[in-house]
This record gives C-alpha cells, structure tokens and sequence, in this order.
C-alpha cells in the first residue's frame, strides 16, 4: 500500500488533478466509504486533507470512524464538479495517526482544535494510504466513454 507522496511521485499528473477534485469547492470535500460490521457498505460526506506526503481524514467518533478501527478498507470518491462529470477515487486501508507532531500540522490545515492526547481529541486522525487510485475524465457533460487511468500501489 502507497502513500499520497508515493502515488503524486508515480503518477503527478493524476494526483495533481485528483487534488484539485478534492479540492475544487475550496476545503477538501469528498465521500467516505467503509465497511460497516455486517459487511455493507457506508457512506458519509467528509473533508480530507492532503498534503505532499499524505492523504488525511479527521473522523469524529462515529460509525464510519469503528469501521476504520475495526476493518480499515476505504474508498474515498471526490465530489462530482459542477460542469463536467470527471471523478477522482482513492481506495486502501486507514490506520490512525496518533504521533502529536503529525497531528497538529494535519490539524493547521483542516483548522481543528487538536490534542497532544489523541483518547481526548473530537476527532480520530486517519492516514488513508492508496492501494487504488482511479481518474475519469469527460470530454464534456454526458460525454461518453471517459479516459480512465489506474494507479495500483506496487
């Protein structure tokens, strides 16, 4: 399994595009996956954030957030853009980042108040690492098919 720096390395074009996906309507938006206990699917909206070396995700404490600690296999589908159909999906397995440092400078840029104890944080902070990560670009709305490009994590 890769990181966003290992992914951005191996394929620039796709991650810089990716990233502006995930970031098009300002904070990082996009819809979270995870695998519920009885092995459905669950689907929340979240705000990740990446950074040169990493792809991030703050979850409060929550279904979505037992399902990471207890299974750890995500998808993460970026908001589809208002003017073309393009989409932009990343999926792996999360485990929590719990070192302080980390923790605040992921926590500067999402802007929330962060604890040097993570048992006393809101939020948990997930590493989303990429095993899979999958781009479709539209000529146009409704154009069809798309250009698909994959990157699998050697």
């Amino acid at each position: 399994m890769g990181t966003w720096g290992e992914f951005a390395a191996a394929d620039p074009a796709m991650a810089e595009t990716g990233r502006r996906l995930l970031y098009q309507f300002g904070p990082g938006l996009a819809f979270l996956a995870t695998v519920r206990g009885d092995g459905a699917p669950r689907l929340h909206p979240i705000c990740p954030v990446v950074t040169d070396d990493g792809l991030y995700a703050f979850v409060i404490a929550s279904p979505k957030q037992a399902d990471l600690y207890r299974d750890g296999r995500y998808t993460l589908h970026a908001f589809p853009p208002e003017a073309v159909d393009d989409e932009f999906t990343v999926s792996g397995r999360a485990r929590e980042e719990t070192n302080a440092d980390v923790r605040a400078r992921i926590g500067e840029r999402y802007r929330e108040e962060v604890h040097d104890d993570p048992r006393l944080a809101t939020y948990a902070l997930f590493e989303l690492g990429i095993d899979r990560a999958m781009l479709a670009v539209y000529r146009e709305r409704g154009a069809w098919p798309p250009t698909y490009s994959v990157w699998r994590s050697p």
